[in-house]
């Protein structure tokens, strides 16, 4: 669905802090602006969160209707959820949900389906803030971040991902959180670098610098209009560059069939350390010429030694290993694998990791 205007602000509102965990208390003084022209292949936008994004994530009016104000009346934003009406005609679609944990959406397998219905080329994420709030560690959080890119990869290989540096968070009951948001935003654009790869890169878009939860969040943690002008006047810049860059088509066009898959299996483990094998698998109907696979072991545990593959880069606790050269071409249907040897801590437990892959394939 394109543009949307929905029920009375003041009504929603009040179904908003009933059925939200974040829910929401936001109401602008927006002015009604035009929709978008019609367009016969418009880019697919996602925005991705929490109830941060989604309810009502009036940033997200504020950022559509300064797109359509800069020319860029081509896209859609997609998502399985509805805008919540924020006074202005927009298009709210979304995959904010209140109360979501990233790391639960990992590890539920939650968005293979969102994307299958929704086929977002660009997927604008805001996520984390209920995991942080819960103690999640960076670590696990990560993990499940480099998870979703594999899935979202999976669906399209050409997905371009905008990754926030979440804003500040300050609640009453929890002390902790403005630390634990700190460290967590710290980490993140070492684990931008590993996972963007020129066919799908990956942006980090600082939403925390300048932020004040004193004025700019009604509760601590959830945006007023001060911070929602500061959240879409953040995502704007970034946005509008990946739209001027242009997108690849459609999933289904013939450069976006390379794909592949990475799975773990744990082998013998002592104290301090495992090793452990990843199987790749061509998954698509095109030979490739190359893969790149992203590593993230559970509880803090670190490769150290790569046989089979080249380890690229690992930092922040997600290692990235591609192909040695000949085990990189790989028959439709055809596997290969690598073996590594990880670090552990004294306190962690069984060996596990979270892998994802990446295929290369000349067309």
């Amino acid at each position: 669905m394109r543009v949307t205007d929905h029920l009375p602000l003041r009504v929603l509102l009040a179904l908003t802090a009933l059925l939200l965990p974040l829910g929401l208390a936001l109401t602008p003084p927006f002015a009604p602006r035009a929709a978008a022209a019609p367009d016969a292949t418009p880019v697919r936008v996602m925005p991705l969160g929490d109830s941060i994004t989604g309810s009502p994530g009036c940033w997200r009016a504020l950022l559509w209707n300064r797109l359509l104000d800069a020319g860029h009346t081509d896209i859609d934003f997609v998502g399985t959820l509805p805008g919540q009406g924020c006074g202005v005609a927009y298009d709210g679609d979304n995959e904010g949900h209140g109360g979501e944990l990233v790391t639960n959406l990992a590890d539920q397998d939650l968005l293979p389906g969102r994307l299958a219905a929704t086929r977002p080329d660009i997927v604008v994420m805001h996520f984390g803030t209920n995991d942080v709030w819960s103690s999640v560690s960076p670590d696990r959080i990560l993990a499940a971040y480099t998870k979703l890119v594999s899935q979202m990869r999976a669906a399209n290989p050409d997905t371009r991902l905008l990754v926030a540096q979440i804003i500040p968070m300050n609640p009453a009951d929890c002390t902790g959180c403005a630390q634990r948001v700190v460290d967590f935003n710290a980490r993140i654009p070492g684990w931008a670098a590993e996972t963007s790869t020129p066919r799908s890169p990956v942006t980090v878009v600082d939403q925390w610098t300048g932020f004040d939860t004193a004025t700019d969040t009604y509760d601590g943690v959830h945006p007023g209009d001060a911070g929602n002008e500061k959240i879409a006047a953040r995502w704007y810049p970034a946005l509008a560059d990946v739209l001027d860059q242009g997108v690849p088509g459609d999933p289904g066009d013939p450069g976006d069939d390379a794909t592949c898959t990475a799975s773990f299996r744990a082998g013998s483990a002592w104290p301090g350390g495992y090793q452990a094998e990843v199987t790749v698998r061509n998954t698509s109907t095109v030979a490739l010429t190359g893969w790149t696979v992203t590593v993230a072991p559970a509880d803090g545990a670190r490769l150290t030694q790569v046989w089979g593959g080249t380890l690229d880069s690992s930092a922040g606790g997600t290692a990235t290993v591609t192909d040695a050269g000949w085990n990189g071409a790989l028959t439709p249907g055809a596997s290969t694998s690598f073996g590594f040897i990880a670090s552990t801590p004294a306190t962690s437990g069984a060996p596990a990791a979270t892998v994802g892959c990446t295929a290369k394939a000349t067309f």
